[in-house]
């Protein structure tokens, strides 16, 4: 017979143990009263419950799977997917896997909504007279500053549902915690110091045990406070720069507009999105966190210690804060002002560098290199000189602020912390009840003992909250001055996607961003100027340089148009102008309403080559996703490399198509051009809009490129000085005519005036071919005074002639010179000649043939010293 167990169960056990009893009986009484058709239908419905939860199971895991497959071939292929909702689905490589991420992009009246607060600032806040950003807000902690602050946390956190919100809660609720725990571990130091000095053991173990109890609970706390607050600025982070990008990169084209057009941030936009947003939303987010937690430790310390110490402590303890507080404000130098110099100046230092490293090679070309360093020396001894400014006002802030709040707030402490020994008549009730209920016991020594360790530990806290908010106003100003940067770039780029510049002074300066009154047409089959002038903006509010007085043309579909002249009068102006990058300030402008299929397609003079796979090359600006949407494939792509030649290049690769290269660095100058006629037979407009896109391609291919353009149906307007183009196009817009170069002439190519003007370019070359003979004469009369000129020194010594054609670099003449440049116009005039011959033959046989350019001619004559 097993023996009983003599072990007593404790009450909260025989409790449960009751209630587990009690609702047992209760469900067998209920299944016993039931009828067994109830019994198996519930039978039944149990196992299609497992069932059905086992389908949906495998239904999840087989979905997931093939997320995951999908996702490890967007990732492969650069693609994304799109959403019903206008959303895009993107999968990120993390760890072994992939991750999805949704992006919702920004809705337009989220924009117009935000319009008010960053454009039309209120009076109060001191943001000047409707400049944004106004020259005459200095960075500080002031209205500007709470402006700007509730502003931007407007974007981050857009509702209280929201994930943000909830996470600002949850670190609420964190900070809540730790003052609750710094309060039990205060009363618990009192508590083991006076077993301590009691000698009573049982109870200094348990202190002990509690102790670490709590050590455990807190550290989970504090470390959660951390990551609380890596997640609020993680999340800050992403709101503010999908919004920035939303604002930035659109159909408005404002990434081109803000550095080109308004200039309210310089070229330095990447420092403002990557530098200073970073560190505002880390500023942000601390802030919360440094500043929420010593207020609520300060509201509960001092009540604490009102009951520990009385009313005339909390007085002195209020005193303190008033004094050190002005004390310290009167002593802080103007951080918010040197943060926001200091990352201007990091933005300059920073564009610079970006600067040499888009165009290194043309420096090195030029042997610029000592010129480059000589700029960014310049401007890394100006930010060096303002970090050394900012360090030492720094530190002589935080000597007298050591000396105030570590050691000043310290001795006050002990001061207050002795009333109830000195001044007991003086302290609060605990302090006056439990001295005389521990005599009592004959424990006035270790009452008071555990009294004045309880109140040490509060003071300590509550200096170390003061402390720590003292430290924040500083911190407070640099994120005034990081909240400043990216309110301006805020600020500027709704001014630029609203096109929002107020007049400034007297009136508009003529041509300037607040003088725009032309008119934008989209949705028109053709290309249209009415009396528009083409000017190329500056920077506002200064106004423009006009390049062409008045233009006026009509392109329709199959009229081929050639664009012509010398540099600098306006031929990539008028692209500009019609993509919608410089402002139509006069007139009327009319194009199609799409980039791309079945719209307008601009090819600029330097092909751009972006990131990503070959593929990514030849349908840019579309992803694979696009791709997929047009129902093209990789042998659509493969026909349209054979059309330009370049059928090779995907064997070129191992990955092919998925290939991934430098691609800038990887191709030649030919193939890139060849490339961006690829994208346009990929994309295939009905206009085209090719800037200077075939001067690196050879003549023979040219030709056949341009043919296969005409007839993709593809209506070309092409900008060129090479007259042998004209064989491709119906008509020509010639500019820079007339004494001054703002005229212009639009004509049909092989019309009698074009003819005409070809008469007149033989004419000149004619005339040119008639001084050869002149340039003989002058050649063999430099060649004797030469030959005079040796001859006198003597045959011996140093200054024997040398043979003909050899010459002492460091001894040439201004005669050779001149002889060496005769002898290149000779040549020159002997190449003329078959040239004349070749041009009149064509020019006797069809209209409309191939004309030279005697202009183009002389500028392309090259001398040889």
């Amino acid at each position: 017979m097993a023996a009983q167990s003599t072990l007593r169960q404790s009450a909260a056990e025989e409790a449960i143990a009751a209630f587990i009893d009690k609702y047992t009986e209760l469900i067998r009484s209920k299944l016993r009263k039931t009828s067994k058709t109830t019994r198996l239908l519930s039978a039944l419905a149990l196992v299609a419950s497992i069932i059905l939860a086992g389908e949906g199971a495998r239904r999840r895991w087989k979905r997931k799977r093939a997320e995951r497959e999908e996702g490890r071939k967007l990732v492969r292929t650069n693609s994304w997917l799109h959403n019903k909702d206008g959303s895009r689905t993107i999968f990120v490589p993390y760890r072994d896997r992939t991750a999805k991420v949704v992006i919702h992009s920004t809705k337009r009246l989220t924009f117009e909504a935000h319009r008010r607060l960053f454009l039309s600032p209120p009076k109060k806040s001191g943001l000047a007279d409707g400049t944004v950003p106004s020259p005459e807000t200095k960075p500080g902690v002031n209205l500007a500053f709470l402006h700007q602050l509730s502003s931007l946390l407007s974007i981050m956190v857009p509702r209280w549902t929201s994930k943000e919100a909830a996470l600002l809660m949850g670190l609420s609720a964190s900070l809540m915690m730790r003052t609750y725990l710094s309060l039990v571990v205060a009363r618990l130091d009192g508590e083991i110091v006076r077993d301590l000095m009691a000698g009573n053991g049982k109870l200094f173990l348990w202190g002990l045990v509690k102790w670490c109890g709590l050590g455990g609970v807190a550290t989970y706390t504090n470390s959660m406070i951390k990551f609380l607050e890596g997640k609020v600025s993680i999340a800050f982070r992403t709101r503010l720069t999908r919004y920035i990008h939303d604002l930035y990169l659109n159909d408005n084209l404002n990434y081109y507009k803000v550095h080109n057009l308004d200039g309210g941030v310089g070229l330095s936009t990447d420092q403002f999105i990557t530098h200073d947003l970073t560190r505002f939303c880390a500023a942000a987010a601390n802030l919360y966190s440094s500043l929420g937690k010593p207020f609520v430790d300060i509201c509960i310390f001092n009540y604490q210690l009102y009951r520990s110490l009385g009313p005339f402590a909390l007085t002195g303890l209020f005193s303190a804060y008033l004094a050190s507080s002005s004390i310290l404000r009167r002593l802080a130098p103007e951080f918010a002002q040197q943060r926001a110099t200091e990352a201007q100046t990091e933005g300059e230092f920073r564009s610079l560098h970006g600067r040499l490293m888009a165009n290194a090679e043309e420096i090195a070309f030029y042997g610029g290199g000592e010129r480059e360093k000589g700029f960014l020396d310049g401007v890394f001894e100006l930010l060096k000189d303002r970090k050394a400014l900012m360090y030492r006002a720094r530190a002589r802030y935080i000597m007298f602020e050591d000396l105030i709040v570590k050691y000043g707030w310290s001795a006050y402490g002990y001061a207050l912390a002795s009333l109830p020994v000195f001044l007991p008549a003086w302290s609060g009730a605990h302090g006056k009840l439990e001295p005389a209920a521990q005599a009592e016991k004959g424990g006035r020594e270790r009452g008071r003992m555990k009294n004045f360790i309880f109140n040490k530990r509060l003071m300590l806290s509550l200096a170390d909250a003061g402390t720590r908010m003292i430290y924040e106003l500083k911190d407070l100003s640099e994120l005034a001055g990081y909240t400043s940067r990216v309110y301006t770039l805020i600020s500027t780029l709704h001014r630029v996607h609203a096109c929002a510049y107020p007049v400034k002074g007297m009136g508009n300066e003529l041509y300037s961003l607040s003088d725009v009154q032309g008119t934008m047409q989209r949705g028109f089959d053709g290309v249209r100027f009415e009396n528009v002038p083409i000017v190329a903006p500056s920077l506002w509010p200064n106004g423009g340089d006009e390049l062409i007085e008045s233009l006026s043309m009509i392109v329709r579909s199959g009229d081929h148009l050639l664009i012509s002249g010398p540099n600098g009068v306006g031929k990539s102006a008028i692209a500009r102008v019609l993509a919608g990058l410089w402002p139509v300030y006069r007139g009327l402008v009319s194009r199609p309403k799409n980039n791309g299929e079945d719209g307008i397609m601009f090819l600029p003079q330097r092909p751009y080559l972006s990131i990503g796979t070959l593929r990514d090359q030849v349908i840019y600006p579309d992803g694979a996703a696009d791709m997929r949407e047009k129902h093209r494939t990789e042998r659509d792509l493969q026909n349209v490399l054979d059309l330009v030649h370049l059928d090779y290049l995907p064997n070129r690769f191992e990955d092919r198509w998925n290939a991934r290269k430098e691609w800038k660095d990887v191709l030649s100058g030919g193939e890139k051009q060849r490339l961006a006629i690829a994208r346009l037979l990929y994309h295939q407009p009905k206009y085209a809009f090719i800037d200077e896109g075939t001067s690196a391609v050879s003549s023979d291919v040219e030709g056949l490129l341009y043919e296969t353009c005409k007839q993709k149906g593809i209506t070309l307007i092409t900008i060129s000085t090479r007259a042998s183009l004209k064989k491709y196009h119906r008509y020509s817009l010639t500019l820079g005519l007339g004494p001054y170069g703002n005229e212009w002439d639009f004509q049909r190519i092989g019309t009698p005036s074009e003819k005409m003007q070809a008469e007149r370019e033989l004419s000149e070359l004619r005339a040119r071919l008639e001084q050869v003979e002149a340039w003989k004469a002058r050649h063999a009369e430099i060649v004797r005074e030469l030959a005079q000129v040796w001859v006198e020194g003597g045959e011996d010594g140093d200054t024997a002639p040398l043979p003909y054609g050899e010459t002492e670099p460091s001894q040439k003449t201004d005669t050779e010179a001149e002889e060496t440049q005769d002898e290149a116009d000779f040549h020159e005039a002997q190449e003329m000649m078959g040239d004349e011959t070749d041009a009149e033959r064509r020019h006797g046989t069809s209209d409309g043939a191939e004309m030279r350019n005697s202009t183009g001619r002389e500028s392309g004559s090259t001398v040889i010293v």
